[in-house]
């Protein structure tokens, strides 16, 4: 069975509408993962939870006695909270105030979720450590992944900690540092040479043929809850620093990010920890701009031949695209497209205000200032980055953004010349 904490409730399809309750869904295989009544890349499920049960639980143990990490919302998993591993320390990543930055751009207010402080360097270890926990909770051995490089490196890092095997499936253009990662948390790593859509439809086919726990956000509902957790410390921080943002910029790939903070924020307004919600700004390269074409579609459109520099949103069949442009619309949110050089843009911007990011994290950055230029974004607003990866996830990036040192030889002359070449 689903192993589950007393307030969830059922799993929604988001295609067709039907329920199941949790109390049946059977954890075999992937016949719980997707609708049964709709085909597995359309019958995406949502889990859902009793939100007064949740409430009470929260006045019988209020979040500002519970550890600052993501376990804090163990009600809002779907987790049996005897067995959450708390010694895990993902979350709870710090919101810095880019005032400077703020006004420089000519915003009311900049603040930033530094994500790429958690443990494998990016948001997508809330996801894995969530997904890893309920692989341990129904006995799997073995857990799986397809990715661009951050979810495998996070639920390589979590498979480690869980003392697990993990098989990765990356595409063969994966950066090195992600690739290097993945080696050393001891992950078997299959680069495929090929899309990120052929890698993924290989896991896929692996975790039928091999019995494997499948992590992919695409098909497993648990994994968006992880990510869920991001919005839901926006919604406290921001409470707590009494300042709700009139903006969420989050960069989109698959959607299941953008997706999981929506669903978050949602929850948290629900609940009465934030008195309103914000809109979303999600933002998507020029190049791979999937989400933005379904959100006036209502489809996706046929592959291109686009590319981006920004590996983790490099994603031209994103498989969650209906909760994004779900949570979009219900935000009365707003897709942006920024190019490459805007991307690395960003990443020298960023870095002046002590922000050091890989392209995908830097594309909420970008965004933010393609609103301010496009009057989107004005004088008046409060704006929040998620920030979703350390720009050491990309080296090759980075030092494409911020240049080549200086060369000189031992000599206080030296210096000074190069000082006037400045």
């Amino acid at each position: 069975m689903l192993i589950m904490n007393s307030t969830l409730t059922q799993l929604r399809c988001i295609n067709c509408g039907s329920t199941t309750k949790a109390s049946v869904a059977i954890a075999a295989g992937e016949q719980w993962m997707t609708c049964p009544a709709c085909s597995p890349s359309e019958g995406i499920l949502d889990i859902e939870y009793d939100l007064d049960a949740v409430r009470r639980s929260w006045e019988k143990r209020p979040l500002s006695d519970r550890p600052l990490n993501h376990w804090r919302y163990h009600e809002l998993l779907p987790l049996a909270a005897d067995q959450i591993p708390r010694g895990w320390q993902v979350g709870w990543t710090p919101i810095v105030d880019t005032a400077r930055l703020a006004q420089e751009l000519g915003l009311r207010s900049l603040r930033v979720k530094d994500d790429g402080r958690n443990p494998s360097g990016s948001l997508k270890d809330r996801a894995s450590s969530v997904g890893m926990a309920h692989a341990l909770q129904i006995g799997a051995d073995t857990v799986a992944c397809a990715s661009t490089g951050n979810a495998a490196t996070s639920l390589a890092c979590h498979a480690a900690l869980a003392g697990k095997a993990a098989r990765i499936f990356v595409p063969h253009t994966a950066p090195e540092p992600k690739l290097a990662q993945l080696l050393v948390y001891g992950a078997k790593v299959f680069a495929v040479e090929g899309t990120y859509d052929e890698a993924y439809q290989l896991c896929s086919a692996a975790c039928d043929r091999f019995g494997w726990y499948n992590r992919n956000c695409a098909i497993n509902p648990v994994l968006v809850e992880g990510k869920k957790t991001a919005g839901l410390e926006v919604a406290e921080q921001s409470a707590l620093a009494g300042e709700v943002p009139d903006w969420v910029a989050v960069s989109v790939g698959d959607g299941c990010t953008i997706a999981g903070i929506w669903k978050g924020l949602v929850e948290m307004h629900t609940l009465g920890v934030i008195d309103r919600l914000p809109r979303l700004l999600g933002v998507q390269a020029a190049g791979v701009a999937p989400i933005d074409y379904a959100m006036t579609h209502d489809a996706l459109p046929e592959v291109g031949d686009g590319s981006t520099i920004a590996d983790s949103i490099d994603v031209p069949v994103p498989r969650n695209w209906r909760k994004a442009v779900q949570a979009l619309r219900e935000s009365d949110g707003v897709v942006v497209c920024v190019t490459d050089e805007q991307l690395l843009d960003a990443i020298r911007l960023g870095g002046k205000h002590g922000i050091f990011a890989e392209p995908a994290a830097a594309a909420a950055l970008a965004g933010i200032v393609a609103g301010v230029e496009s009057k989107l974004l004005g004088a008046e607003d409060r704006v929040l980055a998620m920030m979703t990866g350390t720009g050491l996830k990309d080296i090759r990036s980075s030092t494409r953004a911020g240049g080549a040192p200086t060369r000189i030889k031992p000599s206080l002359d030296e210096v000074a010349v190069a000082l006037e070449q400045a």
